[in-house]
């Protein structure tokens, strides 16, 4: 029999109940070994088989798990990955990474001191209204780009009852929460910027967190990115839109793979990870002077590709599909 990789997983809310333990379940080069759930015991029901650990520590102690999701808040990503790498953990860490570039380093150093793997959770790179920005892009049918818009709206006027999410911490705010899905975005496709500016803010009533914030990625090569994110868009905009030499594209974000799992379909499901009619994404260029529009209908995705790239990592040692020069870059930006 295949041998699996032994996983466990620090918190079973919407992260762990969503973008972890489904995959995980499933693939075939892991078993979900375990979920920590320090006082309701829900991720039984779904996953019998599971070892439930009372605390962070208990699991970290346990020989038989090799891999380890950091998925908890924010605040605790550096404490908990740390720990996990002292106990020999392969870890798997949810955005954002750390909240400074300095705790990003050490845990990288710690990981190649005890010859663990340590890998960010961009699950995103694998959204189909992504890949189909990627494949547009590497196409070149836009020609050289000039001038490209990311964004993540939400409308959320009122404070949330979350208080992990509204109470002011390190890596709190919306600039952490959704900054790092655009901010990574834009490195895979587009490299590492020369520089950079940010704006952010705090619009909300009584807020403690920035419920705004912007980026300017400046390129060598003339390109200019805008990255938005804001909890404040009654009527939200294209995510993704691109200007080249030879033409335009825009799409909208889709969240399939979000909302599909919200309603318990699992990944492996026919159907899983297709986008419905109606989403597709618009190519204008102008050849001979004429201007042409077409859609460009999105391919299925599945984050299960992201798990495989994870998988793959750790059982022959091929390159993960973030780099480590990728993420420090993404804290850097990021950090105040």
């Amino acid at each position: 029999m295949k041998k699996k990789i032994k996983t466990g997983v620090l918190s079973f809310g919407m992260s762990g109940s969503l973008f972890h333990c489904p995959f995980l379940n499933i693939h075939d080069d892991f078993e979900l070994h375990s979920i920590v759930e320090r006082t309701k015991k829900n991720a039984a029901i779904e996953y019998p088989n599971i070892v439930s650990f009372d605390s962070v520590d208990e699991m970290l102690a346990c020989d038989e798990v090799e891999l380890v999701v950091v998925n908890t808040p924010s605040p605790t990503h550096f404490e908990f990955v740390l720990k996990a790498l002292k106990a020999k953990k392969d870890v798997l860490v949810e955005k954002p990474f750390t909240a400074t570039t300095e705790e990003a380093i050490l845990l990288f150093e710690e990981a190649k001191k005890n010859k663990c793997k340590l890998f960010p959770f961009q699950n995103r790179r694998f959204d189909s209204d992504f890949l189909s920005v990627k494949k547009v892009v590497n196409s070149g049918v836009l020609g050289d780009l000039i001038e490209v818009h990311f964004r993540y709206d939400r409308y959320n006027i009122a404070i949330s009852e979350n208080k992990a999410k509204e109470t002011a911490a390190p890596a709190s705010g919306v600039l952490y929460n959704l900054g790092p899905h655009i901010i990574d975005a834009a490195i895979d496709l587009f490299g590492i910027p020369e520089k950079w500016s940010k704006v952010k803010n705090k619009i909300r009533l009584n807020t403690e967190i920035d419920d705004y914030g912007s980026f300017h990625l400046h390129y060598k090569n003339g390109l200019q990115v805008f990255l938005t994110v804001s909890l404040l868009v009654a009527d939200a905009q294209k995510s993704f839109v691109l200007h080249g030499k030879k033409g335009s594209f825009v799409k909208d974000r889709t969240d399939v793979q979000e909302e599909q799992l919200k309603t318990k379909m699992s990944p492996d499901t026919i159907g899983f990870g297709i986008e419905p009619d109606g989403l597709e994404g618009v190519l204008t260029t102008i050849q001979n002077g004429e201007k042409k529009t077409e859609k460009i209908k999105a391919e299925a995705s599945n984050y299960l590709k992201f798990f495989d790239a994870v998988a793959e990592a750790i059982i022959n040692d091929n390159e993960f599909i973030v780099s480590q020069e990728q993420i420090i870059k993404q804290i850097e930006i990021l950090e105040d």
